[in-house]
């Protein structure tokens, strides 16, 4: 729920503005302030759950996700809306860590890997699936009302899955804690502001943010130096840190791990608005259509993520570099047929290469979160996760922004030439694969050195750093 609704509202805007009204600014704070609110609390949402307990947290904040879902459905006003989307976004920024946090906890060697493997196929459906589920069920209630149908189906799904966490999710493995003596408040308000620094401009692009916010990007840098110097400092008086920057420095795997996902998130992430512009507004796709001729990515993505997490024992980081070459090689054929065949149909003829490159990402996404977290303490589990999310976060603001911008730069240049456009935006998100193909070939070769490349992934350490 938390993912679908990063791109399922995407879809619900023409029916948001019907139904409420609202300008262009109020209907892209619906989507943007979102996105922002659910990657400023990723970090802080994990270390609650290293502190509280993941089951805790795991209940506190899927209740609140679904109390706001409904706070939205039911928004009067378009300004209500955006504070209730605001509201939802932290909410899911709060809940999406306890998952992996969860995982370390319960699972170990190999069995982690299928965990993860579960994990990664519901991210990739997820992310794919959004629009189509919008589509349907704006088809399905209407366009004047069909916006509030896409909150309030959170309503039911998330009180079984509460029902369900309830009954099925271990008792909290976690002490009694005190939030005043176990949460570093300054360092949430450091890195909170850092990374709103570098998520507002680009959650704003499409409003002139780059132009008009660039400078928040020096900002974040000196608040980002100042949010380090500050957690060293609390390690060093032996105080519970935030986010201990050692987890960067001393974790075999994590820092590597963490910036692949980054950059290969500003390619992945980035394609789908691209993809929305492309089929809606060149090939006059409805919104459903539009999700539909994407949906072969999510196909691919689901089922090779699923068994991808039963050989990252075996294949470790070779699963990685596999899995970006084919994301590369698939999107780069989705720009030669745009060029090569740029009719009607296209949305049938792309549906090959966009399978063959989902089934190149789900042999990213599950591995490297497997192989990133391998080493991480497991009481550190849910900081490193909502970190690790952090940064794929930033990578999609990063990824939309850029392939957008690419792309309605490329349509009035060209007069017109949308699938010129799309394939111009494609080879950029190939780019960036190809950047994180080449982080991930690093650091194969790293683990090779250190000789765990064929070793199943460890049980994370016990204890925290000494």
């Amino acid at each position: 729920m938390g993912l679908l609704d990063v791109s399922i509202v995407n879809v619900a805007l023409p029916s948001i503005q019907k139904g409420i009204g609202g300008n262009a600014g109020t209907a892209q704070w619906v989507v943007s302030g979102y996105a922002l609110a659910f990657g400023l609390v990723l970090v802080s949402g994990g270390r609650l759950g290293d502190a509280l307990g993941r089951r805790r947290m795991f209940l506190i904040a899927l209740a609140a996700f679904v109390a706001m879902s409904a706070f939205a459905g039911a928004a009067p006003t378009g300004e209500v809306l955006v504070i209730a989307r605001l509201l939802q976004g932290c909410a899911a920024g709060m809940l999406t860590p306890q998952n992996s946090g969860l995982i370390q906890d319960l699972f170990q060697g190999p069995e982690r890997g299928k965990a993860f493997g579960a994990f990664g196929s519901v991210v990739g459906i997820s992310t794919a699936v959004g629009p189509v589920l919008g589509g349907l069920i704006i088809a399905v209630f209407g366009e004047e009302h069909g916006w509030r149908w896409v909150f309030y189906v959170n309503v039911p799904i998330g009180v079984l899955a509460f029902v369900l966490a309830l009954r099925l999710v271990p008792r909290a493995e976690g002490r009694p804690a005190r939030l005043r003596h176990e949460i570093d408040f300054l360092g949430v308000l450091l890195l909170g502001a850092a990374v709103l620094c570098v998520l507002l401009p680009l959650v704003e692009s499409e409003q002139q943010g780059l132009r008009r916010l660039w400078w928040l990007f020096g900002v974040a840098v000196v608040v980002g130096f100042a949010f380090v110097w500050w957690e060293r400092r609390v390690v060093r008086r032996g105080r519970p840190p935030l986010m201990d920057v050692r987890l960067f420095t001393e974790t075999p795997g994590y820092a590597p791990g963490a910036a692949i996902g980054a950059v290969y998130f500003c390619g992945f992430a980035g394609i789908w608005l691209v993809f929305a512009l492309f089929f809606q507004q060149g090939l006059g796709y409805s919104p459903l259509e539009s999700g539909l001729a994407v949906t072969p990515f999510a196909v691919g993505a689901a089922v090779s993520a699923a068994v991808a997490g039963r050989f990252v024992a075996r294949w470790g980081r070779r699963l990685t570099v596999s899995g970006l070459s084919l994301v590369a090689c698939g999107l780069g054929v989705v720009a030669l047929l745009a060029w090569l065949a740029p009719g009607q149909n296209l949305g049938l003829v792309v549906a090959l290469p966009l399978l063959a490159a989902g089934i190149g990402g789900g042999m990213v996404i599950s591995p490297n979160t497997t192989l990133t977290l391998e080493c991480v303490p497991t009481s550190m589990a849910g900081v490193a996760g909502g970190a690790l999310q952090t940064g794929q976060r930033i990578g999609t603001a990063i990824g939309t922004a850029v392939l957008a911008s690419v792309f309605r730069a490329v349509v009035p240049a060209t007069h017109g030439d949308f699938p010129g456009a799309l394939a111009v935006s494609m080879l950029c998100a190939v780019g960036f694969v190809v950047v994180a193909l080449g982080l991930g070939i690093a650091e194969l070769r790293a683990r090779r050195v250190r000789g765990s490349d064929d070793q199943s992934p460890r049980a994370t350490p016990a204890a925290p750093y000494e």
